[in-house]
């Protein structure tokens, strides 16, 4: 009894088409370069987030370059002892700017943690003085307003992007190969012709 190959199908002939693999994996891969290069980027800017090395005490005057949205803000050096310093800034400048309270927030050093108190609000470009006082004995220091706690925001971002991506790309591989599979099938069955036991067309005349 000789048997016969099944027809092969081209690749080419399947719906839809294996240009969705490519598609499937160019989203996972910006996906999670996206969520690399972000999490990269808020890393190694939180180990700047506070210009500990350049900082001030109470009465001291600070002359600052700002612009608009530039998100400074005054952090105060978390003392061990002593009594609360409750302390009090002030900012003046061109246009009226403004000290608005900060979210909660934290920067560490190796020997040090520091606490945003004020973020700087300035209505546009230009030198801005900045002073602060307390009941205690303090340390500020300029920096910007997001610390540890709003880098573990980005970085629970950077670890979706990846699990998004990767999640969309198995959903489109999965639909495609499905859908490619079922058309194979249909592709068969219409080069086979008529289904094993049913009569032919001719013998159907007779």
């Amino acid at each position: 009894m000789q048997h016969f190959a099944p027809p092969r199908i081209p690749a080419n002939d399947l719906r839809p088409g294996r240009h969705w693999y490519a598609a499937a994996a160019s989203i996972a891969v910006v996906l999670i370069a996206l969520g690399a290069v972000i999490g990269v980027y808020r890393f190694h800017k939180v180990i700047d987030a506070v210009d500990t090395g350049r900082h001030f005490a109470d009465g001291d005057t600070v002359t600052l370059r700002l612009e608009p949205g530039s998100g400074r803000a005054i952090w105060i050096k978390d003392q061990e002892f002593g009594p609360t310093a409750s302390p009090e800034c002030a900012v003046t400048g061109p246009g009226g700017p403004r000290l608005t309270e900060p979210g909660v927030d934290v920067f560490l050093t190796r020997a040090e943690t520091w606490n945003p108190i004020y973020v700087i609000d300035v209505p546009r470009a230009g030198d801005y003085e900045v002073t602060c006082s307390s009941q205690a004995p303090s340390t500020y220091a300029i920096g910007d307003s997001g610390g540890l706690f709003a880098l573990m925001g980005w970085l629970a971002l950077a670890v979706a992007l990846p699990v998004l991506g990767l999640g969309i790309s198995a959903a489109i591989v999965l639909v495609t190969a499905v859908r490619r599979s079922r058309h194979r099938k249909r592709l068969l069955a219409e080069l086979h012709g008529p289904a094993a036991g049913e009569p032919s067309p001719a013998l159907r005349g007779n």
